[in-house]
């Protein structure tokens, strides 16, 4: 059974990880790293797969913001709770915004279509969006890559036998924890700053 989903991971994988990264993706970035550490990916194809979709994921959520303004899945996202702060802080400091916004957990989305509704120019956008996924890219896919070291120093030769799985298994259910845990934390925040 291991070694059908390693020959998956193997042939899927690096797609599994672009389409991870276009949304939420810090999980499918960690794990690119520690597959790349692993020599299950060839690193500059999996960071670049971590790039494409962070970088394209984003493009993609100011895209809809910027031409489908009116259509209900923009609509929706509109009224979420958060968007008119983002909205806010968008104007303020747009550059900073853009940049930031791909390190706040379940605002990305959010945060790429406030973009797209705002007065920023499109190579604005494009260029600062580039610089952030470089920054993101490296850095979850660098602690996926660290983990992997960690890992191999923990356990030695017995990584090799297929227990690189049950580690990435764990990595992601770690990341799945952290990101539940932060989602429901900030919306119970976003709910008590709207009932004040």
């Amino acid at each position: 059974m291991s070694e059908t989903i390693h020959s998956l991971i193997e042939q899927y994988g690096l797609i599994a990880v672009f389409v991870g990264c276009v949304a939420e993706g810090e999980t499918a970035a960690i794990l690119a790293g520690f597959f790349s550490h692993q020599g299950v990916f060839v690193p500059w194809q999996a960071f670049l797969a971590v790039f494409l979709g962070a970088f394209g994921g984003d493009a993609a959520f100011f895209l809809a913001g910027r031409r489908f303004a009116d259509r209900p899945f923009v609509t929706r996202l509109r009224q979420r709770p958060g968007f008119d702060r983002a909205f806010d802080m968008l104007h303020r400091h747009p550059a900073l915004y853009v940049i930031g916004n791909r390190y706040a957990y379940g605002f990305r989305l959010v945060g790429g279509v406030a973009a797209g509704l705002s007065t920023i120019p499109v190579m604005t956008f494009i260029v600062l969006n580039a610089i952030s996924a470089v920054i993101w890219t490296f850095l979850f896919g660098g602690i996926g890559y660290v983990f992997g070291l960690g890992a191999e120093q923990l356990l030695g030769d017995e990584l090799y036998k297929h227990e690189r799985l049950l580690v990435a298994l764990g990595i992601g259910l770690l990341m799945g924890l952290a990101g539940w845990f932060a989602a429901h934390h900030l919306s119970r925040r976003m709910a008590n700053k709207n009932k004040t």
